[in-house]
């Protein structure tokens, strides 16, 4: 499920978590020129007590040697939109991830065919 599909609008945070995935958009993996939203990396948002944020969130490989560069892109980027939190980013390898997160978009930045 792609992380947009996930919002739901009964969400207490639905505003601020639409303003979150927007934003993430715009942090691009360094490798790829594609951003984490539209490669499947961010797989949750919650925002948590005391102005905190978590992004649950994997990298496509575990030896990603851009991965802290991607992790202080997230943080600095919402750091834009929202001052007054602590940004933390928690890093799992489960659900792993595959080509198969690849948004159509994404699929398509990166020269892939479409899914049939």
């Amino acid at each position: 499920m792609q992380l947009q599909q996930s919002l739901q609008m009964h969400d207490p945070f639905f505003e601020q978590k639409a303003l979150v995935i927007g934003a993430l958009y715009d942090v691009i993996d360094p490798e790829l020129f594609v951003n984490i939203v539209d490669l499947g990396l961010v797989y949750d948002i919650d925002f948590l007590p005391d102005n905190k944020i978590l992004i649950t969130m994997t990298l496509s490989t575990p030896h990603c040697p851009l991965g802290e560069a991607i992790q202080t892109g997230v943080k600095n980027r919402l750091l834009q939109e929202f001052a007054d939190h602590q940004i933390d980013i928690e890093i799992v390898w489960e659900p792993a991830w595959s080509l198969e997160k690849i948004s159509e978009e994404g699929r398509k930045m990166l020269g892939m065919p479409p899914r049939n």
